[in-house]
């Protein structure tokens, strides 16, 4: 057993030092207390040893795109610059016609998987969404449709009447075959008044993604972090979905996302600390014990960060996007994209195995 860089703990810390490394599952007052503690060398050693027993050296990584459909959206969350109203300047809706073309002109042939998400867009019917994919779907067989939030499944339940459930396997009909893991911010009810989410509620969010997984759907989850929301907010988030993992273990990966300011000019104030970036993976490591990897999240950390956090707990740093538009609509500074050589120099930079993956974390090349 190795001993800690920072020896000098108090109780507190040294139970939670015994839990995980006895293989005990942390609590509510556990994780607060980590997120209130300083000792980050110590909170960063653990969730470093913990991804250790779960990955190894090894991070991994996909090509793939991401693609907006649209932009236009009901929902007016205080966080989200990317939305527009029908016929607002800067406002589109693209035809799956339309899309096929835009991947014709900037795809190359390693891209693996197409991550799609986009507003909620109520001037078009459920079918134009069913369409948007099928369109893709018939056009690049051999690339992963990764589609929609839990929040854009919700809304297509009331645009369309339709269940949770028949949204699903309409979409699995027309290619679908994982869901991202946007929408899900923070949480918390209360959070979601004052941000003004007014998109699906908590137990809405956790029912698309408990639907989708008895389904036989693998999904990813997210929580935004850096507003409002309290220490406790936080880790209760991560609890709720630590407990629907135990339920259906259909979740492959926590990301993690530093929120951006609105406006690029934002002085460092108006931004997550690196301290509190670095923090944040490593309890999410601790807390989701039942989860096989935490993201690094690039866009929103940058690249040399995520570098960093590689010994912190990650063992994922997302893939190359090709020009990612929601957190750049805000005030996010980092690359809209990165390559499969700029992915590989990142992660063996970190003394870290580069591992290309597919959508559900099957091992495609490992660049030793």
């Amino acid at each position: 057993m190795s001993t800690l860089i920072t020896p000098h703990t108090d109780a507190k810390m040294a139970n939670i030092i015994e839990k995980v490394r006895g293989g005990e599952r942390l609590n509510l007052e556990d994780g607060v207390y980590l997120y209130e503690s300083n000792d980050l060398l110590t909170i960063g050693q653990l969730a470093n040893e913990v991804n250790q027993r779960k990955n190894g050296n090894k991070v991994y990584f996909i090509e793939n795109m991401s693609l907006y459909f649209t932009n236009v959206c009901e929902a007016h969350c205080a966080f989200c610059n990317f939305r527009k109203d029908d016929g607002e300047e800067g406002a589109y809706t693209l035809s799956g016609q339309e899309m096929v073309q835009y991947v014709e002109q900037h795809i190359h042939p390693g891209v693996r998987e197409f991550h799609i998400v986009g507003g909620h867009n109520d001037k078009v019917p459920f079918q134009y969404y069913v369409d948007s994919l099928k369109a893709l779907n018939e056009a690049f067989p051999q690339v992963t449709l990764k589609a929609y939030t839990a929040a854009e499944i919700d809304f297509f339940t009331r645009i369309s009447g339709l269940s949770i459930r028949e949204v699903l396997e309409e979409l699995r009909a027309a290619g679908l075959q994982s869901l991202t893991g946007g929408g899900a911010e923070i949480l918390s009810d209360q959070y979601r008044k004052k941000m003004r989410v007014n998109k699906a509620n908590v137990e809405e969010y956790l029912e698309v993604h408990r639907t989708a997984h008895q389904l036989g759907m693998k999904t990813h989850t997210t929580m935004l972090y850096g507003s409002i929301e309290s220490h406790e907010d936080r880790v209760r988030h991560m609890l709720q979905i630590r407990d629907l993992q135990d339920e259906t273990n259909g979740f492959m990966v926590f990301i993690p996302l530093s929120m951006q300011p609105k406006n690029k000019n934002a002085g460092i104030m108006r931004r997550n600390s690196a301290y509190e970036d670095l923090k944040t993976i490593a309890i999410s490591r601790l807390m989701l014990d039942n989860f096989d990897h935490i993201k690094a999240y690039f866009i929103n950390i940058g690249a040399q960060l995520t570098q960093v956090a590689l010994s912190f707990g990650a063992s994922d740093v997302h893939g190359t996007i090709l020009k990612e538009r929601i957190s750049h609509a805000a005030g996010a500074l980092t690359p809209e994209g990165l390559t499969r050589e700029e992915l590989i120099w990142l992660v063996k930079g970190a003394g870290k195995i580069p591992v290309e993956r597919d959508t559900f974390y099957n091992e495609i090349k490992v660049y030793e």
